[in-house]
């Protein structure tokens, strides 16, 4: 109960800003499909290996909540030289 009491100007952001969602549905949502796969990463030979997986599910987890299509967005990517930066969100124009 203190707890939520220290933290009450941080939980009643959303009554302030009528930008912020009431709760994180969204979000919740957008990991679901990474929670479920962990099962299947529990044989990955290596942490490292482990770690790439992440990586490359959360790049195209990205891509696809910013409307991009993955395949795509991938095959650009990994044409440019290593280093370059490819955002993967649409610029608003």
């Amino acid at each position: 109960m203190i707890h939520a009491l220290n933290e009450r100007k941080y939980l009643y952001t959303f009554l302030e800003n009528g930008d912020v969602p009431i709760d994180n549905n969204r979000a919740e949502n957008a990991i679901r499909p990474f929670a479920i796969g962990r099962k299947n990463w529990l044989f990955s030979n290596t942490t490292n290996g482990a770690k790439a997986s992440a990586v490359l599910y959360s790049v195209i987890s990205t891509a696809q909540a910013n409307g991009l299509y993955a395949e795509k967005y991938l095959t650009e990517l990994f044409s440019q030289p290593a280093g370059t930066i490819l955002l993967s969100w649409r610029e608003e124009k």
